[in-house]
């Protein structure tokens, strides 16, 4: 079963929650406040190796600190 992200348009809480695809576009009660949320969209990193065999990020940062596409350029 997949897991979902959510953020609460009230208190402003991000959430996962595992469920079925078939409920994947429902709204989710809020763990804190109990409002209806929305699904958000999920951030991830996808890693690769390169012809150096080094490991690279594809297709974005793999980390958060920088918008950096490769961390030998922010020391990540």
């Amino acid at each position: 079963m997949p897991i979902y992200e959510y953020h609460c348009p009230t208190c402003k809480a991000r959430f996962e929650l595992m469920r079925p695809m078939s409920q994947a576009g429902e709204k989710a009660a809020c763990p804190r406040c109990g409002k209806a949320s929305e699904r958000a969209l999920s951030r991830f990193a996808c890693l690769a190796k390169d012809d150096s065999g080094y490991t690279a990020s594809v297709g974005g940062s793999s980390c958060g600190s920088c918008s950096s596409s490769s961390c030998s350029t922010c020391g990540g």
